[in-house]
């Protein structure tokens, strides 16, 4: 049925305020959980360094009664290090958008601060999974997890190890094998590894994708089933996961990362940490630069940090590498 006759109708109305909450929710998740789970310190140079050293493998341990001391050479410790890479947001909004009433203020400087920061910290995590190796120099750069790990490993045919190198200073991006499916057998694989060389992995950071293989894994025939039921109030409820695998080298729990599922590049990598085995040291901490001038009839503003990665021993983290890690075929 039409509308009676000249009657004023929103459609062919202007200046009506949009209903839009005043609380933004902002779509892109914060979580960032290696970074969260790490311990952070501080640096005092663009390089820190520090040392990794091991015990000897055991022996026998046999002496003579009366033998006389015979005195074994000190083995020297590796002398690694990393670069501090410089992050920063910036922003800039009129003096009219900042004082004009908006809904939701989504436009305020002082909103636009928050969402730059949360950001920034989701670009940290970034560059911790990212194969980027560390670069020197102005333009600084830190090696992320998949450079340094060459101990404990499970890489897809024809890919390579990446690693600290002595002799540059330097970390060696690792190079991509051939993607396959993400496996039990993979799993238990680089957890004997780490058993092994001394590790306690207790978290893997894997894509959401990887992490709903990782679910399928209940019907492994090696696996025991679930079979329980969880009340949901007066409803049942249908149990589709599972977070902790416990295998015979240990019991790990699964984390899915979606800074991981940025890209198939950093999608490819499940990370086994022991998170006591990571520190992220900041030079400079995230803050406001204060001195921006004002240069015309606008606000700026520039967040900046500068902070690298310690991967205190290597041999106490792990990968499974080229894994389809977006999809079943990517």
């Amino acid at each position: 049925m039409a509308a009676l006759a000249n009657t004023q109708l929103t459609t062919t109305s202007v200046g009506n305020r949009e209903e839009l909450s005043d609380v933004i929710n902002m779509i892109t998740p914060e979580d960032t959980p290696i970074y969260s789970d790490i311990a952070k310190g501080k640096c005092v140079s663009v390089h820190p360094e520090w040392e990794i050293d091991e015990l000897l493998p055991p022996g026998e341990n046999i002496r003579t009664e009366g033998d006389e001391y015979a005195f074994e050479a000190g083995d020297t410790p590796d002398r690694v290090g990393n670069y501090t890479q410089i992050m920063r947001k910036t922003g800039i909004i009129s003096e009219t958008q900042e004082t004009v009433e908006q809904a939701g203020n989504a436009n305020k400087v002082k909103r636009q601060k928050m969402k730059r920061g949360v950001e920034l910290r989701k670009d940290v995590e970034l560059a911790i999974v990212t194969n980027n190796a560390s670069v020197a120099g102005a333009t600084r750069e830190f090696g992320g997890l998949p450079t340094w790990i060459e101990t404990n490993v499970s890489r897809g045919a024809t890919g390579t190890n990446g690693g600290f190198d002595t002799g540059t200073g330097l970390t060696v991006a690792a190079g991509n094998g051939t993607q396959r499916a993400f496996t039990k057998d993979q799993m238990d694989d680089v957890m004997q590894q780490g058993y092994k060389s001394g590790a306690n992995f207790r978290n893997v950071y894997v894509s959401p994708y990887v992490k709903s293989v990782f679910v399928s894994f209940m019907s492994n025939a090696n696996v025991a089933p679930f079979r329980y039921a969880v009340k949901d109030g007066d409803s049942n409820a249908i149990i589709a996961n599972a977070d902790i695998y416990e295998g015979p080298f240990g019991k790990v729990y699964i984390k899915p990362n979606r800074v991981q599922a940025s890209s198939a590049g950093v999608a490819r990598n499940a990370f086994f940490l022991d998170t006591s085995m990571l520190s992220f040291l900041w030079l400079r901490k995230i803050a406001e630069d204060k001195g921006i001038a004002r240069t015309g009839d606008a606000k700026k503003f520039v967040l900046i940090g500068e902070g690298t990665l310690k991967v205190h021993n290597e041999a106490g983290i792990g990968v499974v590498a080229d894994v389809f890690g977006l999809t079943a075929a990517s």
